[in-house]
């Protein structure tokens, strides 16, 4: 799987991890240089609280584009060291 934003790949990984449809990368996997964190959070009932952060590429920032879980519930486990997309990020196989 790859997330794309902006006609660049800024996460690659054969190894994703599907919740309520939205694919979980492992953190190792993201390009860094296109990640600026965001002091930006939300709370889901069964996952816990979210962390966010911005997508950069070519100059343009998408905020809040990509978000994790720092410590998420023990019903979400799966998801921990992993982050997700939305706003734009295409994510495509």
């Amino acid at each position: 799987m790859r997330a794309i934003w902006n006609d660049t790949v800024i996460a690659e990984s054969d190894d994703t991890v599907v919740v309520e449809g939205n694919h979980y990368f492992p953190v190792a996997s993201l390009q860094r240089e296109h990640f600026t964190p965001s002091d930006h959070h939300t709370t889901c009932p069964w996952k816990g609280e979210a962390s966010y952060y911005h997508v950069v590429v070519g100059g343009q920032e998408n905020r809040n584009a990509a978000w994790y879980y720092p410590s998420p519930k023990p019903a979400a486990a799966e998801i921990a060291g992993r982050v997700a997309f939305w706003k734009g990020v295409q994510v495509r196989g």
